[in-house]
């Protein structure tokens, strides 16, 4: 499936590029030269994406590698949006709603467009840093000697666009709910580990004023398991790969490795190391199977990978994918939230969705 779903991107992405460039061919209001150079800019955008991924950044400084990531990523969402938003105008135009010399050498329609894009994605953009408190209360049927309360974030992807600065202020986030423990669903790291230990994020880690718990995702398999693995230990993280700890008393924490690691264990197998019967909570960093957690009587179980599509409409796709896509979601006796997380990959924009933490009570 992946094998055919990689070109069929590909395909889509050069149609789409084809036609916008056509249509911006069409509107733009100015020489042939002129053109030439704003269509230029567009494709080396485009082209930015792809040297990110075939050369890679680790080689560049820090602030040369953050201008190729937020000029490459940002420009698939902004392709995207102006083939949109042409098709539009297009079927606008077909319909008697927007005369032809709106869509020719025109000064209006150029204004439109830019006013327009330029508009949503300042408001994206601006959107993307309002991080959504969102509280999950819990009651448990088994007994609980006191109320625990759990910070839960899941998609970081601290690297090139998330930074240190970005990281600090979530930390402060964190340490004014004042948890018993901070538990990360995957996608600590984006695409590489060095941005993290050039910036030294282990230290902000270290200001959080409670235990932090996390499970692998898959870019954190991107950026090296080995290396990811390093960076937790010297960041105070507690990374549970297919193992369970005991995390507050009555509550029991079980961390899978991602799926990306065919041969990690099956939540049976890791469920047979749990002594009793305590409240579980369960990180998995991608909501795939939802229904195992059910069978293994899982309490509660915390996931991300998602994003919830991060810009409207890829969230529709998204739920097409998924049982549960985004948010929360019941299982017989089983409850479930998937985050559309903290943090964002790729260009940094939030478009119908929105990065948020729970702040989880149980009782």
């Amino acid at each position: 499936m992946r094998t055919l779903l990689i070109p069929l991107i590909l395909l889509l992405m050069l149609a789409g590029c084809g036609y916008v460039g056509r249509r911006m061919w069409l509107l733009l209001p100015m020489d042939n030269a002129y053109k030439m150079v704003i269509l230029g800019l567009l494709i080396a955008s485009l082209l930015c994406f792809f040297f990110n991924f075939i050369v890679g950044l680790d080689r560049f400084s820090l602030p040369v590698a953050r201008v190729f990531y937020e000029v490459g990523n940002s420009s698939i969402f902004i392709l995207l949006y102006l083939a949109m938003l042409f098709l539009a105008l297009d079927i606008a135009r077909l319909m008697g709603l927007v005369p032809p010399s709106f869509l020719r050498h025109s000064v209006q329609g150029t204004l439109f467009v830019s006013v327009a894009i330029v508009g949503l994605f300042g408001y994206g953009y601006l959107h993307y840093y309002h991080k959504v408190r969102v509280p999950i209360a819990l009651s448990s049927h088994k007994p609980l000697p006191q109320p625990s309360k759990f910070v839960m974030i899941s998609d970081m992807h601290l690297g090139y666009h998330n930074t240190r600065n970005d990281l600090a202020k979530w930390v402060d986030l964190i340490n004014a709910e004042h948890p018993d423990a901070v538990l990360i669903a995957g996608d600590i790291t984006d695409f590489s580990i060095q941005p993290l230990l050039k910036a030294d994020m282990a230290a902000e880690f270290r200001r959080l004023n409670a235990p932090i718990y996390a499970c692998l995702g898959n870019h954190d398999y991107y950026a090296g398991e080995e290396n990811s693995e390093r960076f937790y230990r010297e960041a105070g993280i507690h990374l549970l790969r297919d193992t369970a700890v005991v995390i507050g008393k009555g509550i029991a924490l079980v961390g899978r490795d991602d799926r990306t690691n065919t041969h990690r264990k099956t939540l049976n197998d890791i469920m047979k190391t749990i002594d009793g019967t305590p409240y579980t909570i369960l990180l998995d960093h991608q909501p795939y199977h939802l229904e195992a957690a059910e069978r293994q009587h899982i309490d509660f179980q915390f996931s991300g990978h998602t994003h919830n599509g991060q810009v409207w409409p890829i969230n529709w796709i998204e739920r097409a994918l998924y049982e549960k896509a985004y948010g929360a979601h019941t299982r017989g006796k089983t409850h479930y939230y998937v985050s559309s997380g903290i943090g964002i990959w790729g260009g940094k924009f939030r478009i119908g969705t929105q990065s948020e933490y729970c702040v989880v009570t149980i009782q």
